[in-house]
């Protein structure tokens, strides 16, 4: 059972002042978050493996070091009076240990294992009867002979995997080779139309608010969300439909935070849950300029137990993933930027890594218009026009 019991009154209280915020990880969503966390005055410390992580020089105290290891993790969050994370790929022991010591811990340890391992994930699916592509879980290459009646399908590693890694499609048994040799989900390959995004949050009171469905396109070498369409072009059952689903699963899984919930809409209407993050997510950077409370604000708000914003939409908007360029690597350059920023509504986020490579997440833009269209074509003459070389 996860812990339900609201944050203390010297939480509430320290929240404009004192209260210490840690966050493992300093990414670029981590970035994002310290940004806004500097509108409430929040004192912060961040954990991250990499000297020269985003977060580095923008937040309170910068500790390096592993948050996979349980030593780093205790450490760290025994100086934190509330822990969040900005990537699930961390130690969960230690954080099981500091909840049960007293520090807050949001998501919670047992919603951060359950996104670790996508097996668990569609175990937690179909337990709870959301709707997802029917799968079967394998241990190692040698079993995918075994499911050859269930091609094509596609094979996710249960952990690690993020951005596009550790997913290979399985057409036929010749694809078998390059399968994966560790323990694995198989889901049956969805031929789908449309790949849309839900954002709902939740705080610890139990109040409850999602995001307008947006829909993305990938860019199809990489894997990653290229494009991202607000709002979603989807008819207004399809994305109740999955506005449901969302807010059911947040219910379920008992989350404090926010929720990113990808979906697949199918030629026939359905909607099926692919990969949910517990966290803030790329599907939901426009939210900053394009909505009247950014998913940032909106996961502070959950995590403190404050009354959730108001997630209306302000302004259609596309967003761009600004990606390191192919044959790209070293010191980042960014091409074209003044007359990207030339371009009205048109606004630029880059995520200070010091050091591009091909398809690297290194910024986004947000563009908006008065109509979906105008906005589409901004963003498509930014992809053009803005490149990171090196």
């Amino acid at each position: 059972m996860l812990n339900e019991q609201p944050v203390t009154d010297k939480l509430k209280k320290d929240f404009y002042n004192n209260l210490r915020l840690g966050i493992l990880g300093g990414g670029q969503l981590g970035r994002m978050l310290l940004q806004k966390a500097a509108d409430y005055n929040i004192s912060n410390a961040v954990l991250d493996p990499d000297a020269a992580a985003p977060c580095k020089n923008i937040c309170d105290e910068f500790t390096q070091g592993d948050f996979n290891d349980y030593k780093t993790v205790y450490a760290f969050g025994k100086k934190a009076d509330l822990l969040t994370i900005e990537i699930e790929h961390v130690n969960v022991e230690a954080l099981e240990q500091l909840e049960k010591e007293g520090v807050k811990v949001f998501p919670t340890p047992h919603l951060i294992r359950l996104v670790q391992d996508k097996g668990a994930q569609k175990i937690f699916y179909r337990t709870n009867k959301i709707p997802t592509a029917e799968f079967h879980l394998v241990e190692n290459r040698q079993q995918l002979i075994e499911q050859k009646n269930f091609l094509p399908f596609v094979q996710k590693l249960r952990r690690g995997g993020y951005d596009g890694r550790g997913v290979q499609v399985m057409k036929s048994e010749s694809d078998f080779e390059k399968g994966f040799d560790a323990p694995a989900v198989l889901e049956k390959y969805i031929s789908f139309e449309k790949e849309i995004s839900v954002i709902v949050a939740r705080n610890e009171s139990g109040e409850i608010k999602t995001f307008p469905v947006v829909e993305m396109e990938f860019n199809p070498e990489a894997n990653l969300v290229e494009f991202l369409f607000s709002p979603s072009s989807v008819p207004a059952e399809t994305a109740a439909k999955a506005i449901s689903i969302a807010e059911k699963i947040a219910t379920d899984a008992r989350l404090v935070g926010v929720l990113a919930v990808e979906m697949f809409v199918t030629g026939e209407g359905d909607v099926l849950v692919n990969e949910m993050a517990p966290r803030p997510h790329n599907s939901g950077h426009h939210t900053i300029e394009a909505n009247m409370t950014s998913q940032y604000e909106q996961h502070l708000r959950a995590i403190f137990n404050l009354p959730l914003g108001s997630t209306e939409i302000v302004s259609p908007a596309v967003m761009v993933n600004l990606l390191g360029e192919k044959n790209y690597s070293g010191p980042a350059k960014y091409e074209g930027l003044e007359k990207a920023l030339a371009m009205e509504g048109v606004y630029v986020h880059l995520y200070g890594k010091k050091n591009t490579r091909a398809f690297r997440k290194m910024g986004h833009v947000t563009c908006v218009a008065g109509n979906l269209e105008e906005a589409r074509i901004k963003a498509r003459a930014v992809k053009e026009i803005l490149k990171v070389v090196a």
